[in-house]
């Protein structure tokens, strides 16, 4: 069942998705050779109790950390272990999740390390303007289509491969609510955006081949080709005035700011500036 939320409920997932902005950034500053994916986990837990939250991930299905850290072929679920140190030319996907007063907050970003060959630096540039069209096609009285169909655009200009085993959802009071979100059109299908309508929206591109395979750990999802991914995500609510990406303060007791990322250039390096915001064959939402 698709829920709607109202100001208060969306007050907590404010709150929840600011957590999660705040320790990404925290995460993806400490994203240097040499550190381990083991230490980006600490370094999670840690943002997250500092700041008043619960970890959403731990527990979760089964799954064992804090964060999920996915290096260069790893696509998603990429579990954190001492015995993974960052090196020059990496990639990372950072996804984290927080809950706050039982209502979520989901978001991910792929950090750089070092001097990263340009094709893997643009596939990373392209990916964050997906998530930008997409979040741009969160429009009330639209589909759930359109979302994926403007994600989809910037990867066939490009020639990525869009992963479509893995898909965007529903946010709330569960990590996954209906509906799903997927990376892929075609537009003017689906279901109907509704005001209040809180959607996961995660674009995820491989350089190569759209296929990905599950690892033995039952966890991460690989590309076939071992070419690298990259990945990104907001938690949005839909308004009459249009999408609103929430964590960066633009939803609060006073009012309401819509708005969606800045699409200039994203700056692999770092965060987003601030303020700126299966089995096979079948879509799972994650």
């Amino acid at each position: 069942m698709i829920t709607c939320k109202g100001r208060t409920e969306l007050l907590k997932m404010e709150r929840a998705t600011r957590i999660v902005q705040e320790t990404l950034a925290d995460c993806v500053a400490a994203c240097r050779p040499g550190v381990t994916t083991e230490e980006i986990d600490r370094i999670a837990a840690d943002g997250i109790r500092r700041r008043g939250g619960k970890a959403a991930f731990p527990g979760y299905r089964g799954y064992p950390k804090t964060i999920c850290s996915s290096v260069n072929e790893e696509v998603v679920h990429g579990i954190p272990t001492p015995k993974r140190k960052l090196r020059d030319g990496d990639i990372v996907g950072l996804d984290l999740g927080v809950i706050v007063e039982g209502y979520f907050g989901d978001a991910a970003r792929t950090a750089v390390v070092g001097d990263v060959p340009a094709p893997v630096r643009d596939l990373v540039q392209d990916t964050w303007r997906a998530l930008v069209a997409g979040v741009s096609a969160v429009r009330v009285g639209g589909r759930i289509g359109d979302i994926g169909a403007a994600v989809e655009a910037v990867a066939k200009a490009k020639g990525y491969g869009v992963v479509r085993e893995y898909v965007g959802h529903g946010i709330g009071t569960s990590l996954h609510e209906e509906p799903q979100v997927p990376n892929y059109g075609p537009g003017g299908k689906g279901e109907t955006i509704r005001e209040g309508m809180t959607l996961a929206i995660e674009p995820m591109f491989n350089l190569g081949t759209a296929k990905v395979r599950l690892g033995p750990d039952g966890w991460t999802v690989r590309t076939v080709d071992g070419k690298p991914s990259a990945h990104f995500e907001h938690t949005v609510v839909a308004t009459i005035d249009g999408p609103v990406v929430l964590g960066f303060g633009r939803f609060s007791a006073e009012g309401l700011v819509s708005g969606v990322p800045d699409e200039t250039e994203y700056p692999v390096s770092a965060a987003p500036p601030r303020g700126e915001p299966a089995a096979p064959g079948e879509a799972r939402a994650y």
